[in-house]
C-alpha cells in the first residue's frame, strides 16, 4: 500500500470523525466510532467501518442512519479534502471485537 493512500485513509479517518461529531444531529445514530477507512486504489470508493456502542438493534439503526446521511457527509468531506475526486463512501458495521469475543470464549471452553 503507498504511502500517499495510508495518508488519504487517516485524513478521511479524521474528518468523517468530526463531521460525525458535529455536524450530524440525528437522534438514532448513537454513540458510533469509526475503526478503519480503507479506500480503493483509485480513490472512487471509500469503505468505513464503525463500531456502536449498545445492542444490536442500536447498532443496526446507527448503520442505517449513517447510510442515509453518507451524502451529507461526503458533502462535508469534499470541502475538507483536497484531493480531486471525493470518493464514495459507504458504512459498514466492524465485527473486530465481536469476533475477538467469540475466539476468546472457544479458547476458554478448551480449557
Amino acid at each position: 500500500m503507498s504511502v500517499k493512500l495510508e495518508r488519504i485513509e487517516s485524513i478521511i479517518k479524521k474528518d468523517v470523525t468530526e463531521i460525525i461529531q458535529f455536524d450530524l444531529k440525528d437522534p438514532h445514530l448513537g454513540f458510533c466510532t469509526i475503526t478503519d477507512v480503507k479506500v480503493t486504489s483509485d480513490y472512487s470508493y471509500a469503505t468505513i467501518y464503525v463500531s456502536f456502542l449498545g445492542q444490536n438493534a442500536r447498532k443496526e439503526a446507527g448503520i442505517r442512519t449513517l447510510n442515509r446521511a453518507k451524502g451529507y457527509i461526503r458533502s462535508l468531506l469534499s470541502k475538507k479534502l483536497s484531493i480531486r475526486k471525493v470518493p464514495e463512501l459507504t458504512f459498514e458495521l466492524d465485527k473486530t471485537f465481536e469476533n475477538a469475543q467469540r475466539i476468546e470464549e472457544l479458547i476458554a471452553k478448551t480449557k
